[in-house]
């Protein structure tokens, strides 16, 4: 239990990291600077924000909102990490549940795309549908490959069943 909190801790921490840098490169390559989506977010999730013709204008980055949104997706994260990794320790337990364990991640992933989604919907100019898709395969991949080096087993359990 203590290994599994540990690596979910971790998992959501590189998660974390992750989104956050691709994030600060994809405002630093479209020369915006690196807070500039995490602040809309930020304005978007705790200031309402629901006009994108605001976003034709200079704006001003809130810090406020930036450090909310940074300590809800830092929560969030932490959460989805172990969830993931319970996930994987159920599996591991019970192999037989080892097909809900991987509808379960998918339906994870795709529920996580949706909901942040919708959430930055009123600045869906700035923040395309392709960038939120890519900005949580980042994290599965590199959390992905940390979960499957501390637990060398769990691609092969949680894809066995499809084999079969």
């Amino acid at each position: 239990m203590r290994r599994t909190i540990v690596q979910g801790l971790t998992v959501g921490f590189i998660a974390y990291l992750s989104v956050a840098a691709f994030y600060a490169a994809f405002d630093f390559l479209a020369a915006r600077g690196t807070l500039y989506t995490v602040d809309l977010l930020g304005k978007a999730v705790f200031r309402g924000l629901r006009d994108p013709s605001v976003l034709q204008h200079p704006i001003d980055i809130d810090m406020g909102a930036v450090m909310a949104y940074n300590a809800l997706h830092f929560v969030v994260s932490l959460a989805i990490g172990l969830a993931v990794c319970g996930f994987v320790e159920l599996a591991e337990r019970r192999p037989r549940s080892a097909p809900f364990v991987s509808l379960m991640l998918a339906a994870g992933f795709l529920v996580t795309v949706a909901v942040v989604g919708l959430l930055s919907d009123p600045i869906r100019p700035l923040v395309p549908w392709w960038s939120v898709v890519v900005a949580n395969l980042i994290p599965m991949l590199f959390a992905g490959w940390y979960l499957v080096r501390q637990r060398p087993g769990v691609v092969r359990l949680l894809t066995r069943w499809t084999q079969e």
